[in-house]
């Protein structure tokens, strides 16, 4: 690491480890440029994703939850949280979010999927 990073580099390099799946490793940057910045969205979700991904669903959910808290009308971060509500048990919570996101994008099939799923 280099002690000059600016927020936007850790936010970067957190990015490229989320893409390669190197999700524990993401967390290091996203941690760290949260620290900085901890209103910025962008890097919550980014975080979120990478604890959900490794099964952090309480740590993830809490992210999504404050990106939801600034932006209620965030039709991803609804999704996202879904995803940890249900890993946690909470399948009625879950689809309430999955319906909000499919009701602000219903064009988004993976939302509709969701919906469905927890419908069936």
């Amino acid at each position: 690491m280099h002690g000059d990073d600016n927020t936007y580099d850790l936010f970067q390099r957190g990015r490229a480890h989320l893409e390669r799946g190197d999700n524990a490793q993401a967390t290091v940057s996203l941690e760290k440029a949260k620290r900085r910045e901890p209103d910025k969205a962008s890097i919550r979700e980014a975080l979120g994703l990478a604890y959900l991904r490794l099964r952090r669903y309480r740590e993830a959910a809490a992210e999504f939850e404050y990106i939801l808290d600034a932006a209620p009308a965030n039709d991803y971060a609804h999704y996202c949280l879904g995803r940890c509500l249900t890993r946690m048990g909470e399948e009625g919570l879950a689809a309430g979010h999955y319906k909000m996101a499919l009701w602000l994008r219903p064009e988004v099939d993976y939302y509709r999927e969701a919906v469905d799923r927890l419908s069936a």
